[in-house]
Parts: C-alpha cells; sequence; structure tokens
C-alpha cells in the first residue's frame, strides 16, 4: 500500500462505492504547496494530522498550530477504535500501526508550550503595522521610527523599546520631519495608543527575547524524523491578528533566514497554516501581494506551506493559484456565497469525468474528501473522490501531565522559558538622557560658580560722592563698567528634563549618524543567514 518517496493519503473510490487506488502526495512536490479546505467538522484537523504524521516519519520536520486544542493528540500512540480499525480496513491500510511522533509544544504566553518570542525589530515595520490596523500616515510614521533605530544601533526589543523611541521622536519632531519626512505628533500619539492596546491584549508576551531560533523548528530526531512543532493557539486566537500575524512573521523568517536549494527530494520544513482567512481578512493590497510574493518564491528555499480553512474563497485567487496540493472536504451550499464557494471549489480541480465535482462536494461524508496532488512533471492528477486514512497517532487531546511531560524531555526544555532583558533602546535613550542631562548640570553650576564670584562687588551699596562711584576717571555719579558687571540674569531658567536631554542627545547622534541602516527582507524582517 505504502511507496517510497510518497505519503499516503488514502485510497479513492469509483463511483460504485468500490474501492480504485491510493492516493499519494510526492514528496518531491510538497514545496509547492497545498491547501486544504471543508465546512466544520468535515475532517480537516485529521487530515492535517495525517498530514503532519507521514512528513515526521519522512524526516521533514512540520511547524502548525493547534486552534481547538485537540491536536495535541499527536505527540501520543493512537488508541484502538472501532471505527478507525474500520476505515483502515475498508481502504486496505494493512498493517495500520499505532505511533506516538517527537513534538515541541509552543505557546506565546508559556502555558501550554515553550515560550515563542520575537523581537520587535525582527518582525518590522510591515507586519507591526498590519497588527495594530495603522493608516497610511502612521505606518509612514513607524518605517521613520524603525529607519532612525537601524541607522543610530539602537535595538528595538519589546514595546517599551519602541515607546522610548516614539517619545523621543514626539519632541524632535520638526527637526526629524526635515531629515526624513512629515512626522506629526497625531500619529505618533494614535501608535503609542496602539501599543497600549497590544499590551492589554497579551502581545507583551510576543514581543522580548530570547527570540525563537528558526532552527528549533527544523530539527530532525535520532532515528531520522522530522520534530513536529505544535503551537498552542486556543488562547492566542482570542486576538486573531496576532495569531496571522504572528505566523507571517515566521513565515517571513523562513523566508529570509535559509538559503536556496532548488528542488530536493523533500522539503527541509512543512508550514501549515490553520485558520488561513485571519491572514487576509481586511488585509492591505500591498501585504497580499508580498504574502504572494513570500509564497511564490518560498519554495525554493524548500519550505511546503498549507494553508488550511473553511473556504476556497478565503485565500485570495493570486495566492490560490500558487496550491498545487488540494484537499477539499465538504462544503454546504445553502447560501449564494457558500454555492460560489462549491463552485470556484470544483473548477479548480482536473476534471474527472466519473463525476460532477460540484456535487461531489456537497455529498462527501466525514473524514472523506476530494484529492488531486501533482504528479509526474509537476502535472495535477486527475481530482479522485477519497477516504482519508485513519491517524496513526491519538485522536483528540493528550492531558496536562501528559503534556508536561513531553516538555521536560523537549530538545528546547530550559532554552526560552525564562526572559530576557539585555541592554536596548530604552536603556540606551535612559543613558543618553542622563549623561546629557550631568553635563547640562555641570554646565549650570560652572555658571553659578562664575556668578557667585562677580556677585560680592556688584552688591556692595554705593554712596554719591564717597568714592565708590567713581568711574576711575574723576568723574562720580557713574559706576565702572567693571563694576556694572553682575551675574548673567536668567528670567524663567528651568533645568533641562532627563527626557529633553535624550532628545537633544539623540538629535545630534541622528544628523551626524554614520552608521549603516539594517538590512530588511520583503515583508520587513531583518536579514540575518541561516
Amino acid at each position: 500500500m505504502l511507496e517510497d518517496g510518497k505519503l499516503y493519503l488514502g485510497t479513492s473510490r469509483n463511483p460504485d462505492d468500490s474501492i480504485n487506488k491510493g492516493e499519494y502526495l510526492d514528496l518531491r512536490y510538497a514545496n509547492r504547496h497545498g491547501l486544504i479546505t471543508g465546512a466544520t467538522g468535515t475532517g480537516k484537523t485529521v487530515t492535517l494530522q495525517i498530514l503532519a504524521e507521514s512528513f515526521s516519519n519522512a524526516g521533514v520536520p512540520v511547524f502548525c498550530a493547534d486552534v481547538k486544542g485537540d491536536l495535541s493528540g499527536i505527540a501520543a500512540i493512537g488508541e484502538t477504535k472501532d471505527f478507525l480499525e474500520k476505515r483502515a480496513k475498508t481502504i486496505g491500510l494493512d498493517p495500520y500501526v499505532y505511533q506516538e511522533f517527537p513534538v515541541i509544544f509552543w505557546d506565546l504566553f508559556g502555558d501550554k508550550g515553550h515560550r515563542v518570542r520575537t523581537t520587535i525589530s525582527e518582525m518590522g515595520p510591515l507586519l507591526l503595522a498590519r497588527l495594530m490596523d495603522m493608516s497610511d500616515a502612521q505606518e509612514g510614521v513607524l518605517n521613520i521610527a524603525f529607519k532612525l533605530a537601524d541607522e543610530n544601533g539602537l535595538p528595538l526589543l519589546d514595546l517599551k523599546d519602541l515607546r522610548s523611541l516614539l517619545s523621543y521622536m514626539a519632541g524632535e519632531t520638526e527637526k526629524l520631519s526635515a531629515m526624513y519626512g512629515n512626522i506629526s505628533k497625531q500619529s505618533l500619539a494614535t501608535i503609542q495608543r496602539g501599543l497600549l492596546v497590544l499590551e492589554q491584549q497579551g502581545a507583551e508576551h510576543f514581543f522580548g527575547e530570547p527570540a525563537l531560533k528558526i532552527a528549533d523548528i527544523m530539527r530532525t530526531t535520532n532515528d531520522g524524523r522530522g520534530a513536529i512543532s505544535v503551537l498552542a493557539a486556543d488562547k492566542l486566537m482570542m486576538n486573531p491578528r496576532l495569531y496571522a500575524t504572528f505566523l507571517l512573521w515566521l513565515l517571513s523568517e523562513l523566508f529570509e533566514e535559509l538559503p536556496e536549494v532548488g528542488d530536493a527530494d523533500k522539503p527541509r520544513l512543512v508550514f501549515f497554516f490553520d485558520e488561513a482567512h485571519l491572514l487576509f481578512d481586511e488585509a492591505p493590497k500591498v501585504l497580499i501581494d508580498r504574502v504572494e510574493q513570500v509564497v511564490r518564491l518560498i519554495r525554493s528555499k524548500g519550505i511546503g506551506v498549507f494553508f488550511v480553512t473553511q473556504n476556497p474563497l478565503d485565500v485570495p485567487e493570486t495566492v490560490l493559484s500558487q496550491l498545487g496540493n488540494r484537499v477539499q472536504h465538504a462544503l454546504r451550499a445553502y447560501t449564494p456565497r457558500e454555492q460560489k464557494a462549491v463552485k470556484v471549489a470544483a473548477e479548480t480541480f482536473r476534471p474527472n469525468p466519473a463525476f460532477d465535482c460540484f456535487v461531489a462536494i456537497t455529498q462527501l461524508g466525514v473524514g472523506e474528501a476530494l484529492v488531486s496532488t501533482l504528479a509526474a512533471k509537476g502535472v495535477p492528477s486527475m481530482v479522485e473522490r477519497t477516504l482519508i486514512r485513519p491517524p496513526s497517532s491519538r485522536l483528540g487531546p493528550i492531558s496536562e501531565p501528559e503534556r508536561a511531560k513531553v516538555m521536560a524531555v523537549s530538545p528546547v526544555a530550559g532554552q526560552y522559558d525564562e526572559d530576557l532583558d539585555r541592554d536596548s533602546a530604552f536603556e540606551m535613550l535612559q543613558r543618553r538622557a542622563e549623561e546629557a542631562a550631568k553635563a547640562e548640570e555641570t554646565e549650570r553650576r560652572r555658571e553659578e560658580e562664575d556668578d557667585e564670584k562677580e556677585q560680592p562687588e556688584s552688591r556692595r551699596w554705593t554712596l554719591p560722592g564717597y568714592g565708590d562711584d567713581d568711574d576711575g576717571d574723576g568723574r562720580s555719579g557713574r559706576t565702572s563698567p567693571k563694576r556694572r558687571k553682575t551675574s548673567k540674569s536668567r528670567p524663567g531658567y528651568k533645568r533641562q528634563t532627563v527626557t529633553e536631554a535624550a532628545i537633544k542627545s539623540m538629535a545630534r547622534s541622528a544628523a551626524s549618524s554614520l552608521g549603516r541602516a539594517l538590512v530588511r527582507g520583503i515583508l520587513g524582517s531583518l536579514k540575518k543567514g541561516f
């Protein structure tokens, strides 16, 4: 039943329900990306699970999000169930072997997995603007902030770093506007409020160090299996935009860091983007264009991307056209939009004269799908009505003690669990402010000391005709120029605040900076090299 270099997805059936043949995904074409669609409860998550299992056994690392919490069962050995055994017998899967798989659990909040973070600087202005739903003007100001930080060697690691930089910019808008373009205080204030909202939504858990190393989601075990990285996303889904932005950032990091490998016998990593519609909902066209560009080019880095969503219409046509491997579970056609979705799904398959795709999509049972994968020379295979194979790992979630046990023996245990707050923009600006304030204080004291030396003579009492008012040329009633010299009058003098001192220091630094701006990629992420 199994074939070398191919992943067994299930067995197709003839129109009379008799068994037809096994359906496979060729590993050579897994980096041509894929799409898994279907209504709620039709089996999309199980399809994702069996694909992750198959890739792992083939030595390919996997990254996927566990949106509902039931994908965690992939870390435990499967349990015998009558309906699973019946499906295995029906499709001719013999032997049907139960397995557990090497899993690394991740969680932005650190509750159900190892902490996963990135820095503000690594995320870049484009994705951060998307996360905060900024206007064009606000995004322009944010780009200036990143350029200023890059040119002046100010690491933006967490939210307080970016806030401190924006505070500096608010005090020096005129000078910076002349250097970089218009910067309005209103835009800066709106961005600051947006950062506060992000913090209240839990984004402070995401931004910081130690940042995730891409190599840690591309691990293989000693026995040659690929590690399956499972992101706990049930809590994260309470902020859908943060969820979508995080996965898009991770995809961007893979694209920017990994070298070109061309067409290989199998992918270096397969990335499953569950609830993919969240990535494209209300996204600006420039972002969609760049996502399309990343999806099109990341194939040569050896990365396969599978979008998982309910409706094919959730994915823009420009991206949909890049997805060569399709698994279509049942769709309902009760409304005009749903009927359009069924029609679109049916038309994207290479037709099979044995049945009508449009009708079949509405009649598929649970765990059944229309399958078309790339075959010889990358040509899509004829669509087949397929019974998806049962998973080898547990169907459903694992318990908390089981999760804790998996995390305890994880290859990254202890690497990401403690926060690291190293010297960054916040500390650097604060230090510059203190130095500038000290210099200002030293200058003020020097001036006061000079004044005190002059004040004794200038404050003496004088009486006309008694010589003190003699200017040295025999005339009385006028004071000498030397005597008239008194302390410098400084009405309204106000000591410079720490923030103001930082502003002046940073302005001088920015004006004379010869540093090189960091290089950023398509989605604004830093280019670092793998």
